[in-house]
């Protein structure tokens, strides 16, 4: 059970299911059915319970979606490449399969292997007379399987790297429009200076005008970006608050036992709400690391609850670096830079807290935080339905 939990984990990180048809992914399966004269070949995904289909070339009547009557999920019960000459002459298998309306005669499959040694799906090859293939069409096929799962792991480190484009993009676009923005505010204070030479005038006219011009292009690109990356939404379910705070905590006990922190989950039965597992666990590893980056060492982090009508509200208190009137107002504002630095140089690109009140947002809640002021330490508070 721990394997398939893995393995359908490690299937969802390619972000392949449930997307439409892609070129280079009919170009497998057209090479192919071409390597074994077939009319019929598929690429298929095999989710929890269903089957995936990415590409397919010929008839998809063919193909069983039920993941327990598919030859799919035979194809990833083996390491290597399997084939059945003719199908119909083997009634267990067409029984098992529920393939008796079926004009398959003939099946290839070579599975879809992951470099950690999950099988995520299969490449297979169909046709409805029998075949006995050869060992190099068997051998191209296992190459065409492994050429697909270099794709898909081309597409992991791709989106990976546009994430971290973004957010680069971001903070380039940031840090331009901060000297942009002070060019356009003083060549319109030149231009409005008295007894100033009509030609100075017209010059600082310009370059307010083309400053200007830059200003609204950069917020026309962080605009298009927000969108883009706001476009997801929460898959929600039951979950329990005081699980994910426990494994968030897990997760964390290198970086704050390094600074001989401690961090005390005050909470003594569940905290069930209907929220995005994930994202949740994203939002509270965000607040929990940047606990134990501005505390300092021998301190401690407390977690509390607080349930009120139909909100839950988590506080997260530590004993850190504190935050000044200044920095509250600005706290959730992208690219502001707060007057702390984490106590012991820890890295940190400002971006945090802007992914933790996207991810409050999603779940319809607040967050905020209170300090009495630097050195006193800081208290974050996130307030989430219980529905």
């Amino acid at each position: 059970m721990k394997i398939e939990t893995e393995r359908l984990k490690k299937l969802r990180e390619y972000e392949i299911l449930n997307t439409p048809p892609e070129v280079p992914y009919n170009t497998i399966a057209i090479l192919a059915a071409g390597i074994f004269d077939s009319p019929n070949a598929y690429i298929t995904f095999i989710d929890e319970d269903s089957i995936f289909i990415k590409a397919n070339i010929g008839d998809t009547k063919n193909i069983n979606t039920k993941r327990n009557e598919s030859f799919s999920s035979l194809t990833i019960l083996q390491n290597e490449v399997i084939y059945f000459e003719d199908v119909s002459i083997m009634p267990t298998l067409k029984s098992t399969l529920n393939f008796t309306n079926s004009n398959i005669r003939f099946y290839a499959g070579a599975p879809l292997i992951s470099p950690e040694g999950y099988k995520l799906g299969a490449l297979s090859v169909t046709n409805n007379v029998p075949q006995s293939p050869t060992q190099k069409q068997l051998s191209m096929l296992a190459m065409l399987a492994s050429l697909l799962m270099e794709k898909l792991e081309l597409r992991i480190a791709t989106r990976k790297i546009l994430r971290a484009q973004d957010d680069r993009l971001h903070m380039m676009i940031h840090d331009l429009k901060n000297p942009i923005t002070t060019m356009s505010l003083q060549s319109e204070l030149i231009g409005r200076m008295p007894g100033i030479d009509d030609k100075v005038a017209s010059i600082a006219g310009k370059i307010n005008q083309v400053s200007r011009r830059m200003v609204d292009n950069l917020n026309e690109t962080l605009t298009s970006a927000r969108k883009e990356k706001g476009s997801f939404k929460p898959q929600k379910e039951k979950v329990d608050l005081k699980e994910i705070l426990e494994k968030v905590v897990q997760s964390l006990e290198v970086a704050y036992k390094a600074k001989n922190q401690s961090i005390m989950i005050e909470i003594d039965n569940s905290i069930e709400i209907f929220g995005d597992r994930k994202k949740l666990n994203y939002l509270f590893t965000n607040l929990l690391q940047n606990a134990v980056k501005f505390s300092e060492v021998n301190t401690t982090i407390n977690i509390t609850s607080e349930t009120g009508e139909n909100v839950i509200r988590i506080a997260i208190k530590d004993n850190g670096m504190g935050l000044s009137p200044d920095d509250l107002d600005r706290l959730f504002i992208k690219f502001t830079q707060l007057s702390t630095v984490p106590t012991h140089a820890e890295s940190s690109n400002g971006l945090g807290l802007i992914a933790v009140k996207t991810m409050v947002d999603l779940h319809k809640g607040k967050v905020w935080a209170e300090s009495d002021g630097i050195v006193k330490g800081t208290t974050f508070f996130v307030e989430l339905p219980i529905k």
